[in-house]
């Protein structure tokens, strides 16, 4: 059945280099949000004319939107001749900056041999753009189907997905009743099948001190000092409990199969000046220090005994160090997010791999949150999974590429899936 399906695929190779170059040159930089219309609008042209109906959401109140920036959200369906399930492909549009060690334009889709190569070609337009084909494909072979196919383009997921489909989850448009099956084209490999995520803890970490001239300290306090004094803390007693715990899911890379925590950034003393100053910093002692922290747990740590952990350790240097005083503020929290092997989104998309691939996929889950979690803590539907072309390891690097035949491939099987889920 799926011979002529995947010649299909196979004939729209240009097609589908061309859609992944054109939707790379969009510059969807997150932080702050840039281009999102312009996205949207490309995506509704080209799936308009294929015979989905578009909508757009923007996502007004959401963290990060703006008049200057507005979190713009698009969302394409296309019914089929009678009833049955609808299947979502959703994928985020926006991309993390560029950063430096780039050999090529990053928003130039250079082709070099297998390769396309972008900044959010591998995360995760190659994935979007696999889907599209899937989707026209499928229906051009099969325009009988049952059900209906949503594809959407979504905002923020690069910055926690709260401008994309959180608000969209709470707007109902991932509720049960009219979406049953959600595929995340994020890049997996396109032999893998992920389950779900870690869970993420985020917090700020405010230091206090007093304020005095940088020549007599001692009439000061200095809170940069007391920073300090977390910071060993947490290399001698948090660092060392985090590493000791691992976890049933079947996390990748290995790294990940424990507790981690990253120190996300320092602040401490006067703001740094101007690019332009040209003086010298005033003699000061700092009053305040702050860091942000970046914990990721497993599915069998609490929530709240992730949380508690930092806060005792933070009051253990309290009754212990003179004059040490912090405030702690949440700054986010995401619950881990699983799905059961023998969900019917995972049982279909294994069989559609080992079809198209010829082996068994494996099963991971992703050290870092995706926006699986919204699907299935605000939206209420389990029935998710990640799976999509690109390497991992390679998101958010220089030179990011994705694969075309890895492109392909995944199409397959995601228009392999389609026939299994909406066809009588």
């Amino acid at each position: 059945m799926g011979d002529t399906l995947f010649q299909r695929i196979d004939d729209a190779r240009e097609d589908l280099i061309a859609l992944t170059q054109g939707l790379i040159a969009i510059p969807t930089l997150n932080p702050p949000g840039q281009h999102y219309e312009a996205i949207c609008d490309t995506l509704a042209a080209r799936l308009s004319g294929s015979g989905f109906e578009t909508t757009w959401v923007r996502a007004e109140g959401a963290p990060g939107d703006s008049e200057k920036y507005p979190r713009w959200n698009l969302i394409a369906r296309h019914e089929g001749t009678r009833s049955g399930d609808c299947v979502h492909f959703n994928s985020h549009t926006d991309v993390v900056e560029v950063g430096h060690g780039w050999t090529r334009d990053p928003f130039g889709g250079a082709v070099e041999g297998d390769k396309i190569y972008g900044r959010g070609a591998c995360d995760m337009k190659g994935g979007l753009a696999a889907s599209i084909i899937a989707a026209e494909a499928f229906i051009a072979e099969h325009p009988d189907y049952a059900g209906a196919i949503e594809i959407s383009g979504t905002a923020d997921e690069e910055s926690g997905g709260y401008g994309g489909v959180a608000y969209l989850a709470e707007k109902g448009w991932f509720d049960p009743t009219r979406v049953q099956h959600v595929i995340i084209p994020e890049p997996l490999n396109k032999d893998r099948i992920c389950l779900g995520h870690r869970g993420g803890w985020w917090a700020e970490i405010e230091t206090k001190g007093e304020i005095a001239h940088g020549s007599m300290p001692f009439l000061g306090d200095c809170a940069v000092r007391h920073m300090g004094a977390v910071l060993h803390a947490f290399e001698e007693t948090l660092f060392p409990a985090m590493a000791s715990r691992r976890t049933d899911m079947p996390v990748v890379p290995e790294g990940a199969r424990q507790s981690t925590m990253n120190i996300n950034s320092v602040h401490g003393g006067q703001p740094e000046q101007a690019a332009d100053y040209t003086g010298l910093p005033a003699h000061c002692v700092p009053d305040s220090c702050r860091i942000v922290i970046d914990r990721r747990f497993l599915m069998e740590e609490p929530i709240e005994a992730v949380r508690t952990e930092v806060i005792d350790l933070l009051e253990d240097l309290k009754s212990r160090r003179e004059n040490f005083d912090y405030e702690i503020r949440e700054l986010n929290r995401v619950i881990p997010s699983m799905t059961d092997k023998d969900a019917p989104v995972v049982t279909t998309v294994h069989d559609a791999i080992r079809d198209v691939l010829g082996k068994d996929p494996s099963y991971v889950a992703s050290p870092g949150s995706y926006d699986q979690k919204h699907i299935d803590r605000i939206g209420k539907l389990k029935n998710c999974i990640a799976y999509g072309p690109g390497v991992l390891e390679l998101a958010h690097k220089p030179d990011e590429w994705v694969g075309i035949t890895d492109m392909l491939d995944s199409a397959k099987v995601m228009a392999r899936s389609l026939q299994t889920l909406l066809l009588p």
